[in-house]
């Protein structure tokens, strides 16, 4: 899995470019506190090796809770910036600052 930011100069915005290898997987979707862990608003596109990628525009000078859900499991981001725990969900969520 990775993350990669680009920061845009015109606005303060950052392009948030996730992948997760997945070749077995039907489907991958990220969602977070910047959609209301709506897990339909940001499913990621498969590529033809395997891999899910998706762009997401996130105001810069914030910091934003996220998971992906790789066929209906949650899984965190192995190179988030940090992790914080969840009480609603009583497991840990990804977070990445921007």
């Amino acid at each position: 899995m990775a993350i990669k930011k680009q920061f845009l100069k015109s606005k303060p915005v950052c392009k948030v470019t996730f992948t997760v290898p997945a070749k077995e997987a039907k489907e991958v979707l990220v969602a977070g506190n910047w959609n209301n862990w709506d897990t339909k608003a940001a499913p990621l596109q498969k590529l033809k090796n395997g891999t899910f990628k998706g762009t997401i525009n996130l105001e810069s000078g914030s910091s934003y809770e996220f998971k992906y859900l790789v066929d209906g499991e949650w899984k965190n981001e192995e190179q988030a910036d940090a992790l914080v725990w969840n009480d609603y969900a009583a497991s840990e969520n990804s977070v990445i600052n921007l």
